[in-house]
């Protein structure tokens, strides 16, 4: 068995994406795609990922921040170092390769006119218990639009396992007629963008580790959170999410960029602040 599983489905900027793969993402809101960068490829990214958490890579205000929800600590000491629109601040990433390979998917996926919305770093330091995401829909985040087709791309720059806070799903969530009311973790929504929804008695959750240069892809739909990092090693990932051209020029009309710097009262416009849709 080859140590490389995508090798055979990579060629250059495009990756190929099975009839199971997409059928498994219709069913269950997500899929996980093995290998669509090789090892070479995550080393080369991860030079410039470590400059961010190093903060050599300049970001501004809440675009770095942490995302467990304490206020108090300086950056050194974040449980959880998000860092939002990295190709914004370091455009040298821009059509990246995994870029070029998040579009191959996310086409395969859901068709032509599928463009980059937002890209996100998230990192657990080690030995921490409180690098939680809670249960939550992506699309309890954005503003309502007449297309919703999203392929979010959850790239693991180490190798992504339950010890160290890797991702779950509850896929049965896709078939409910409503999102599940959400509302924010930590205090006021003006100060922390974490939102966070119930698991219910019932509710299916598949946990779904996955390999350094693997990924999962996932819905605006399907239920999805995170457990804390008790292992001595930082869990890292670089996510890119996918939407239709028409649907990110709406956003940005009502001034929705997915930077924590947004205005509050434009998150407010757009229904996300302390929504329960």
């Amino acid at each position: 068995m080859s140590s490389d599983p995508g090798k055979h489905r990579r060629d250059g900027g495009d990756y190929l994406v099975t009839d199971a793969d997409r059928q498994h993402f219709v069913d269950n809101g997500y899929v996980h795609l093995r290998g669509l960068l090789s090892a070479d490829e995550v080393d080369e990214i991860a030079v410039d990922y470590d400059r961010f958490l190093q903060r050599d890579i300049a970001v501004p205000g809440k675009d770095y921040c942490d995302m467990a929800g304490d206020y108090g600590r300086e950056p050194d000491d974040y449980s959880i170092i998000n860092v939002m629109l990295p190709r914004r601040y370091y455009p040298a990433w821009q059509n990246n390769i995994f870029e070029q390979r998040a579009a191959s998917v996310a086409r395969q996926l859901h068709g032509d006119g599928m463009v980059i919305d937002y890209d996100q770093l998230l990192a657990k330091q080690p030995f921490r218990d409180d690098a939680v995401f809670a249960w939550h829909q992506d699309m309890a985040y954005w503003p309502d639009t007449p297309d919703t087709r999203t392929a979010t791309l959850w790239l693991a720059i180490d190798d992504s396992t339950e010890a160290n806070g890797c991702m779950r799903f509850v896929p049965d969530t896709i078939h409910e007629p409503e999102l599940r009311p959400h509302k924010p973790q930590f205090g006021d929504r003006g100060d922390s963008h974490a939102l966070g929804t119930d698991l219910r008695a019932g509710d299916n959750v598949v946990t779904v580790p996955i390999a350094r240069g693997d990924v999962t892809v996932h819905n605006e739909r399907v239920m999805h959170g995170s457990g804390g990092n008790s292992t001595e090693g930082f869990r890292r990932a670089y996510i890119l999410a996918l939407r239709p051209a028409s649907t990110v020029k709406i956003e940005r009309e009502l001034g929705f960029t997915h930077s924590h710097n947004d205005d509050r009262e434009v998150l407010g416009a757009v229904g996300v602040e302390g929504q329960s849709r």
